[in-house]
């Protein structure tokens, strides 16, 4: 047995998007692993739902490519999913029988395939794709064909969007639209995109100029979807919902909602399940689930006086009255569900750990990770209520008693990684901010077990011989000495940490090596109710940083803490407030500030979320432009004494590098210790799901950069090394 480190993440599993076939007797999910140090293997699997198995799931589909949306078909004889397998890059749509043979290219379009949805009668797939008024012309959306037709980057670049880029891509006049493709003939055809006026019903527009999502079947001849229309829908938050009867060619908008994001689930007698934001100051408010009865041309909102926000997928029960959806809850991600009755408040079905996919048939199967594993497929029947394997709390506070049997853990994709690991257990931590409110928080002390080395330190003194710049046992503390605390904040703000999730790996990575690690869900948090998460309007900063250093003095009271030697980092929102912190306080002796917003007036200026600034500090630079200032962490970039690493990627069109640029630059012009590391061909989401190498390489570093600065750690600084000790995908050997 050892700790975990950094370059377990080449072993790491992921499971994800469990789908039940219409049986009920099959569960197909992704299953996702590093395969090199800038590549990931993405396949789908498919296990027994009974759960009375080995939990071994079996390989659906080939190695080659990523693949992607697991879909059965109505009748469950045939699986649909994307893949990148073949000659091109973009995503392609592939059709295999469930009782085995070759997987059949169903497309090869320009624009990729993505969010598939069957038609009822198993004839047609309907999908989305991006495309370019030039490739639809050129009818490269419908088939490439023989065509020897690569995409380019424009040469110069015209912009004529409020929004032109988003992940790690230039949208370069792309627009997402909604197709069919006929599996008899193979035959793919437009639903909107069309330039003569028809499809979309919007008084004989170019519908051309709006992205289209979210296909979702009514019955087999009515198709809805969505979009953003109207004179700049790259400002505007209001979806139109669209009901196309493709037997007529006649679409209408039915109704609208708003929010940041839109996805649709209809049923067959024309109701449409949708989330539900305020217009105003969206970004502080809770999201609902709404359903438009078309019959009746009203909405109805499932979840009033439920003070949680709803999260999708949406899902509708099979007898089509109820409608499944997620919630943050106070540190869990809960599955829950709604009537469309109105009998009763919302159901909670699952609450335990962190619940992401999930799919409902006769029985409900689910994607979750818990303090002990990174994520693993599971069920539970459908009549099920309030089961949550943690504290058997349901989220109204109402007793119930977990039933172990209930719920079916169907895969244990870790297994042969975490059965020789030593993990540590996170402790939940209740405490008051400075007036009175109460944050949860947790606290991950080094595991006992394995502290005994394995290996020696290395020769220069802490380097260990593992690759991860340490050793392969728990270093830095003698028997009895208390631990040095590193403080992690989360992004958003308006997001919430649980004890597992996507945070699993780098907690236990950073305990391992000799941390006791503290993060909670400060105000601004999803997951405690709307108050809660607007108390950061206007204030990111200064609320936030009470909540956290409250909860980090709460801690540091306990004899086995070390309070001379704290850290603090995070990414996003969390490198925000750990540029924020080390200008408002002394306390941390090292701080790895990630991804960050650092200044307000540039990120407005750069990002395609500028409207997170409009609704959280209600404010534009022009307008306030000394109000931004004074709450960007920039300003205060002379009060800096904390040694700083910046990290960033290249390709973050979120939080674009140039926040990163400025507070380095401005750090060093202050006689600060600091560096910055970019990582190329990345982008926000390089901690979650970044190249492998790149992965390991950033969890490596802030390590190291903490380890240079504590005096539990004898190691030298991060800026006398080098990359000397950085892991690679070989270390182990």
């Amino acid at each position: 047995m050892r700790p975990i480190r950094a370059s377990d993440y080449y072993d790491l599993v992921q499971v994800s998007d469990p789908r039940l076939s219409p049986d009920g007797e099959r569960v197909a999910f992704v299953r996702k692993v590093p395969k090199s140090d800038t590549e990931y293997e993405a396949t789908i699997h498919v296990v027994s739902s009974d759960g009375n198995g080995d939990r071994d799931p079996q390989r659906f589909t080939a190695t080659e490519g990523v693949d992607a949306e697991p879909r059965w078909s109505p009748d469950g004889s045939q699986l649909a999913f994307t893949s990148t397998r073949g000659e091109r890059d973009e995503p392609q749509l592939y059709v295999m029988a469930t009782d085995g043979g070759e997987a059949r290219q169903v497309t090869d379009v320009t624009g990729g395939v993505s969010e598939v949805a069957w038609r009822p009668d198993g004839e047609q797939v309907a999908f989305c794709q991006s495309s370019s008024p030039a490739e639809r012309h050129e009818d490269l959306d419908l088939a490439v064909g023989e065509s020897e037709y690569e995409r380019e980057p424009p040469d110069p670049r015209v912009i004529d969007r409020s929004i032109y880029r988003a992940g790690t891509q230039y949208f370069d006049g792309r627009r997402s639209g909604v197709y069919t493709v006929d599996l008899e003939t193979d035959t793919v055809e437009r639903v909107t995109g069309r330039d003569d006026g028809n499809g979309a019903g919007n008084d004989g527009e170019d519908e051309s100029e709006y992205d289209y999502v979210s296909p979702s079947w009514g019955d087999a001849d009515t198709l809805y979807y969505a979009a953003k229309r109207g004179e700049n829908p790259d400002d505007s938050t209001v979806f139109d919902v669209i009901a196309h009867d493709l037997a007529r060619d006649d679409a209408e908008t039915i109704t609208r909602t708003s929010g940041w994001d839109v996805t649709l689930a209809a049923t067959s007698d024309g109701e449409i399940a949708f989330p539900y934001t305020p217009e105003e100051r969206t970004t502080l408010r809770g999201t609902d689930v709404q359903v438009y009865d078309r019959d009746e041309d009203v909405t109805h909102t499932l979840t009033e006086g439920l003070d949680r926000t709803a999260m999708e997928p949406f899902r509708w029960g099979p007898d089509e009255r109820e409608v499944y959806f997620l919630t943050p809850d106070e540190g869990h991600v809960a599955l829950r569900a709604a009537s469309v009755s109105g009998n009763g408040s919302p159901r909670t079905v699952v609450r335990g750990g962190e619940t992401t996919g999930f799919d409902v048939g006769s029985e409900i199967v689910f994607a979750r990770s818990e303090a002990n594993h990174r994520g693993d497929v599971f069920a539970v029947d459908r009549g099920v209520s309030g089961i949550d394997e943690t504290d058997g709390i349901s989220a109204d506070d109402t007793e119930v008693e977990p039933e172990a049997d209930d719920l079916r853990r169907l895969t244990d994709v870790n297994a042969g990684l975490l059965d020789d690991r030593t993990l540590a257990e996170p402790e939940e931590v209740r405490f008051e901010s400075d007036d009175g409110t109460e944050i949860q928080g947790w606290v991950l002390y080094p595991p006992e077990a394995g502290i005994e080395a394995e290996a020696g330190i290395g020769t220069d003194g802490g380097v260990g011989d593992d690759g991860d710049g340490g050793t392969t046992a728990i270093e830095g503390n003698e028997p009895g000495e208390p631990y040095p605390l590193v403080v992690e904040i989360h992004g958003g703000p308006h997001a919430m940490w649980t004890t597992s999730g996507t945070m699993f790996h780098e907690f236990q990575t950073l305990a391992a090596r000799g941390y006791a690690v503290f993060w909670c869900n400060p105000r601004g948090s999803v997951g405690y109710g709307e108050e809660f998460q607007g108390a950061v309007e206007g204030e990111w900063g200064a609320v936030t940083a009470r909540d956290v250093l409250a909860g980090v003095d709460t801690v540091c009271e306990r004899e086995d803490i070390d309070e001379t030697n704290q850290f603090v980092t995070g990414g996003s929102f969390g490198g925000y407030m750990t540029a924020w912190l080390v200008g408002h306080t002394d306390r941390f002796e090292g701080a790895v500030t990630q991804r960050g917003v650092y200044d307000l007036a540039s990120f407005y200026g750069s990002t395609d979320a500028f409207k997170l600034v409009e609704w959280d500090f209600g404010a534009t630079p022009w307008e306030e432009p000394e109000s931004l200032w004074t709450r960007s962490p920039v300003a205060y970039a002379d009060e800096v004494d904390t040694p700083t690493l910046v990290m960033h990627a290249d390709r973050d069109f979120r939080v674009p590098v140039n926040n990163a640029e400025m507070l380095h630059l401005f750090l060093r012009k202050n006689g600060v210790e600091t560096r910055l590391v970019r990582y190329p061909r990345e982008g926000h989401e390089l901690s979650r799901s970044g190249e492998p190498a790149h992965v390991v390489d950033r969890l490596a570093r802030v390590a190291r950069w903490f380890d240079g600065y504590s005096t539990h750690h004898d190691a030298p600084r991060a800026l006398d090394r080098g990359d000397d000790g950085l892991p690679t995908a070989d270390a182990d050997e």
